[in-house]
């Protein structure tokens, strides 16, 4: 069964399989805003998965569960995996990105992303959410200002 190698949130990033991958604002682990239920715009995943030789032209399945501060699950997402590589006897890791769009936190505390792949635990990524007073969810980019 493929293992996560690494994984981490980000405001944005694209991967692709194979190339290289773009991370803006890599290393999340907390948010905040004013009120609650706080609406989170977006995230990323960015995911790299160790595929062993004898795990390529497989479908993998693969979930990210979102729980919240008592252990409940808030959100999924699941989806197959199926990876290809030149069949020389290498291990190798295969990256991809997840957008999450309009997460919904309905109180400050700690929750976190559980990435399973084959039904197996293999990776949590901790997220603090806190009452902050004043702020408001920005957009990971920022939105142009002046005259058309």
């Amino acid at each position: 069964m493929p293992d996560v190698e690494f994984a981490f949130l980000a405001d944005a990033a694209e991967a692709r399989p194979g190339q290289k991958f773009h991370v803006l604002g890599g290393g999340i682990s907390r948010l905040g805003g004013p009120s609650f239920p706080l609406r989170h715009p977006h995230v990323a995943i960015v995911v790299g998965l160790l595929v062993t030789a004898a795990e390529l032209d497989v479908d993998h399945e693969l979930r990210f569960v979102l729980m919240g501060p008592a252990g409940e699950e808030l959100s999924s997402a699941q989806a197959k995996l199926r990876v290809s590589g030149p069949h020389d006897g290498r291990d190798g890791i295969v990256t991809f990105a997840v957008d999450l769009w309009n997460l919904t936190f309905p109180r400050p505390g700690d929750y976190s992303i559980r990435i399973l792949v084959g039904g197996s635990e293999r990776k949590r990524l901790p997220i603090v959410v806190q009452r902050r007073p004043g702020t408001t969810a920005l957009p990971p980019f920022a939105v142009p200002e002046g005259r058309a």
